[in-house]
């Protein structure tokens, strides 16, 4: 039997896919990616639980890919680091005397789970976030208000879409599950920020209607080829534009070649970075 929180995959996909069971009605179950942000539907007899060896590999490969990715980002924010140090002190001074101040970031996430996994990720990278779960239709009610609440210097909107062909055609946006939801709530967020280098907006999750996310203002947008992206790219896009200095522009490619996806599942515009650099660090007391 099929119970809720039971990690599965489609039979009918040779279970490329696993998802969590989020309940079960007249024997169809609703799934959410447990990797990607990806939300589907299936009858239970298409479902097989995924047993212990397959999670564990599928584990492992995470672990993987995550940690190569980890390591290109880190070496973007140290290169940009030292260039900018270097710049600004013509190489005399030390490295302590400066300090660092990350583009603030509020992070609106429709499934708890993923949010935090992406919370542990921003404290691992150094970014200032105020993480927030809410569900998808609730995002265009609420987006406004936090913005006034926090005054993000990024902010990230994503949970679980989908696109789905019987529904209609890959520009009809009624095909897709909760795109309309992510593109009434970067239209709600320009209202309060209209300039995109104020304001950097991701929005976006597994197939969603890339090219109406980035007209409504979205600077960084899933999903360009309709593919899943994984739950923690997101994150690694907002590293590079937190650690980027205001005064040097993210090139879109820059900002994916750290991402899990790549340019398949997740585009943008170029845009300026947010980071601050202040000195001195700490004020040295004098010797008489």
């Amino acid at each position: 039997m099929i119970q809720i929180h039971d990690i599965v995959g489609r039979k009918s996909y040779d279970c490329d896919v696993f998802f969590r069971v989020i309940d079960v009605k007249d024997n169809v179950a609703i799934l959410y990616g447990e990797d990607f942000r990806l939300v589907a539907d299936a009858p239970v007899n298409d479902l097989k639980v995924i047993d212990q060896d397959q999670l564990l590999k599928q584990a492992e490969k995470n672990v993987q890919e995550i940690n190569v990715s980890n390591f290109l980002l880190a070496q973007e924010q140290e290169k940009i680091k030292q260039k900018k140090e270097y710049e600004l002190t013509e190489g005399f001074r030390e490295e302590n005397d400066f300090f660092h101040i990350p583009g603030r970031v509020v992070h609106l996430d429709g499934d708890r789970k993923y949010l935090e996994k992406c919370l542990l990720l921003y404290k691992k990278m150094r970014v200032p976030v105020v993480g927030i779960h809410c569900h998808e239709k609730e995002m265009p009610n609420q987006v406004g208000k936090l913005i006034d609440q926090y005054r993000p210097d990024i902010l990230v909107i994503t949970g679980h879409d989908a696109y789905s062909k019987v529904k209609g055609d890959i520009h009809d946006m009624a095909a897709y599950r909760h795109s309309k939801e992510f593109v009434q709530t970067v239209y709600e967020a320009r209202k309060k920020e209209p300039n995109l280098d104020q304001l950097v907006i991701f929005a976006g999750a597994c197939q969603s209607h890339f090219e109406s996310l980035i007209q409504a203002g979205a600077n960084f947008a899933s999903s360009p080829s309709r593919v899943n992206i994984h739950a923690l790219d997101p994150v690694y896009i907002v590293g590079k534009i937190s650690f980027t200095p205001f005064m040097e522009r993210v090139h879109v490619w820059d900002a994916l070649k750290s991402t899990l996806t790549g340019e398949k599942g997740l585009g943008g515009i170029e845009t300026k970075g947010v980071l601050r650099i202040g000195m001195p660090y700490r004020v040295k007391p004098k010797i008489n």
